[in-house]
């Protein structure tokens, strides 16, 4: 028997004109006019490539401009807005700026602000944990024997922080690496102190108060640790 005829080879030759017609259904033939293949990253190239819109004018982007255009405004004294030019102030400030690059006038200010409140809430609590990791050791000591006389006598300071009307620099200095700023603070208290009867004994438990304290904040410019702490304290005179 011829090979040429053998059954599986009929079968073999059946198959591949079934698929070869399947194929030619699916793909059509090309006349020329096809689409193009899918391409999914064209139209994020079309986005990328400049268009053209009647008056708009494609203007260069940041990466292709100069450094320098000439426009660019210089960058303002730290101490602008808190201090008088030339002052010993604005002249300690530089010196802090020029010794601990992520100062700020500004952002100083506000901590101080948040560091007041969180003494002066600590103090009326007793907190002794909060404190000590808000002052030094000396003004720690004088807080927490302010606090022992207050307990061992059975009062009780009740104080409730209003806020803050102004906070502003006073004295700043840089000797070596030890930074020192002075603050004045105005701020309002309901603050009264209370003995075991529950009477007040001094302050009033009613009326707003207003308060100036003067405090002297310290840290080493060479320490990793960025906290400044509280190293004195003051009443103005």
């Amino acid at each position: 028997m011829n090979q040429a005829f053998d059954p599986l080879n009929l079968l073999i030759l059946a198959i591949a004109v079934v698929v070869i017609l399947r194929l030619r259904s699916v793909l059509g033939k090309r006349t020329g006019n096809e689409r193009p293949p899918l391409d999914p990253y064209a139209a994020q190239r079309r986005a990328e490539k400049p268009q053209s819109n009647g008056n708009v004018i494609n203007l260069p982007q940041r990466d292709n401009a100069p450094e320098n255009t000439g426009l660019e405004k210089p960058a303002e004294p730290v101490w602008t807005g808190y201090a008088e030019a030339d002052s010993s102030v604005a002249k300690g400030l530089e010196k802090i700026a020029g010794a601990d690059g992520q100062f700020s006038a500004r952002g100083f200010i506000d901590g101080a602000k948040v560091a007041y409140e969180m003494v002066v809430t600590a103090f009326a609590q007793g907190d002794r944990q909060s404190l000590k990791n808000l002052l030094s050791r000396d003004v720690y000591e004088g807080f927490a024997k302010a606090i022992d006389e207050r307990e061992r006598a059975g009062n009780v300071l009740e104080s409730r922080f209003v806020g803050i009307d102004k906070a502003d620099f006073t004295a700043a200095d840089l000797k070596g690496k030890r930074a020192s700023i002075t603050v004045r603070f105005i701020a309002e208290f309901i603050s009264a102190t209370l003995n075991k009867a529950g009477e007040v004994i001094e302050g009033d438990n009613k009326q707003v108060r207003e308060i100036t304290d003067v405090w002297t904040f310290e840290r080493d410019t060479g320490s990793r640790d960025p906290n400044w702490k509280l190293v004195a304290t003051d009443e103005p005179g």
